[in-house]
């Protein structure tokens, strides 16, 4: 029997120090022109110097989209260079939190469920909860949010997912972490270890 090709992936790589894999049938999206309006509206509601600055340097690095109803996948960025410091392992789960709350700008957020992980020397923090789009109930999502902190900057995978397909691409997407051997996205196991209080 003759196998069926593999799809073809592009990859998408930062001067953060990462890269991140999704198949070619994802578009990808130009998102510059909105993004200081979005920072604009963020910045108002912040609540501490320090959150206007994260919200000033944070960076959307990639954008894709895919099907019919659309699922999004966007990879947002913070260069420690930009902030001024360096988060910490302790500081993870606050900017993790943080790059969620902007999803409650679109969705009606329900169930959630919070995990920590590693990936190589990487700690991780994901959060998946259901997402319905604000004044649309029949527009149902999954929403995933997974986070980890590099050498020179945090970075955050955020998902809307339709589907269990859609959301598998997603979480099986292969990334490459500081020059560490590449890895999928999120592991089987990533909700087994639930974040300390």
């Amino acid at each position: 029997m003759a196998q069926a090709p593999a799809p073809t992936t592009e990859t998408h790589t930062s001067d953060l120090g990462f890269s991140y894999t999704l198949p070619s049938d994802w578009e990808v999206v130009d998102t510059h022109p909105v993004l200081p309006v979005v920072k604009q509206q963020q910045s108002q509601s912040a609540t501490s110097d320090e959150e206007k600055k994260g919200i000033e340097c944070v960076q959307l690095a990639l954008t894709a989209r895919h099907g019919t109803p659309v699922s999004v996948v966007a990879v947002l960025e913070l260069p420690f260079a930009c902030f001024g410091q360096q988060l910490a392992d302790k500081d993870l789960p606050g900017f993790a939190q943080g790059a969620s709350e902007g999803l409650k700008r679109t969705f009606v957020i329900s169930q959630p469920v919070y995990g920590t992980y590693m990936l190589g020397t990487h700690d991780f923090w994901i959060e998946r909860a259901q997402g319905v789009v604000i004044g649309h109930p029949e527009a149902q999502y999954t929403v995933e949010v997974a986070c980890g902190l590099l050498k020179k900057g945090a970075v955050c995978w955020l998902a809307t997912a339709v589907d269990q397909a859609t959301l598998d691409t997603f979480e099986h997407g292969t990334v490459t972490l500081d020059g560490e051997a590449p890895t999928t996205l999120v592991p089987a196991t990533a909700f087994d270890k639930k974040p300390t209080p």
